[in-house]
């Protein structure tokens, strides 16, 4: 983000609390604070005013205030709390989301180089369907060279910390990354996991370009050497990129193997139309 001047004049000004664009928003007095709140979000995925203090060791008071200033620089919307299985009494929680506008905020993702790029490859093969097939052809090279670098983490640990190990390694490339575990509707059957994702850098390119997340749900299953099932994408409006990932021994997938191999690149995985079915 670019720099700020500072003016006594214009702290002091009316109307100077909250910024005229949504880029400065996390600029203005309260910067700092405001901006471990909406970093809460993005790493957490979105959230009650709630959660948020007891993540931050603020008032619920205080938390407001600064959602109030960052919904009205647009970078965060409110909404309702999405409810797994059964729904108590009374109306859902109010959440926090980040929008697009929030998102951008953190980073550049030189989306209009990425997206021309794609583009001319299709474009380089002819369009149509050979273009489709080497966007895809792309992804699976790119997302492939990714999951190469994931391995050695998840060798070093048993098959039921692989989703964990994901994590981690997905977080420290800065898709902010968790697992939730989910119950099995069989008794005594081992739980299956959520491996949810809090931030895309290339969101808004697989809008355009579905073959990334279909690759990168591809190689989320040699990795874990299951199949597994996207629920939900940032890219398709969701505030979360959710991927069901069945216990252990489940259902099997070729792992992926090391850089140099012919199978380097994962052929197994879910489509868009699997993600639709799932939603």
């Amino acid at each position: 983000m670019r720099e700020h001047s500072t003016h006594p004049e214009a702290e002091s000004a009316p109307g100077c609390a909250v910024p005229a664009t949504a880029a400065e928003v996390l600029l203005d007095g309260h910067r700092a604070t405001r901006d471990r709140v909406a970093r809460s979000i993005l790493d957490h995925g979105p959230s009650s005013a709630t959660d948020l203090a007891n993540r931050l060791g603020l008032t619920s008071a205080a938390v407001r205030r600064h959602l109030d200033g960052l919904a009205a620089a647009g970078l965060v919307d409110a909404r309702e709390q999405r409810v797994y299985g059964s729904r108590g009494r009374g109306r859902p929680a109010k959440v926090f989301a980040l929008t697009d506008a929030g998102r951008d905020a953190f980073y550049q993702a030189y989306d209009q180089l990425a997206a021309d790029a794609l583009r001319w490859i299709s474009d380089a093969v002819g369009g149509g369907k050979a273009g489709e097939e080497a966007v895809a052809a792309f992804a699976r090279a790119r997302f492939g060279k990714q999951g190469e670098r994931y391995l050695d983490a998840l060798d070093r640990v048993g098959a039921a910390e692989r989703t964990e190990a994901l994590a981690q390694a997905l977080s420290a490339d800065g898709y902010a990354a968790t697992v939730r575990r989910v119950p099995s509707a069989a008794a005594k059957a081992p739980a299956g996991a959520q491996l949810c994702q809090h931030h895309c850098p290339v969101a808004h390119i697989a809008e355009q370009f579905p073959q990334l997340c279909e690759a990168e749900t591809e190689v989320f299953s040699q990795l874990l050497g299951t199949h597994v099932q996207r629920l939900a994408t940032i890219a398709h409006g969701d505030g979360v990129c959710t991927t069901y990932v069945p216990a252990p021994g489940a259902a099997s997938s070729p792992t992926l193997r090391s850089a140099g191999g012919s199978d380097a690149v994962p052929t197994a995985g879910t489509s868009t139309e699997d993600s639709a079915s799932a939603r």
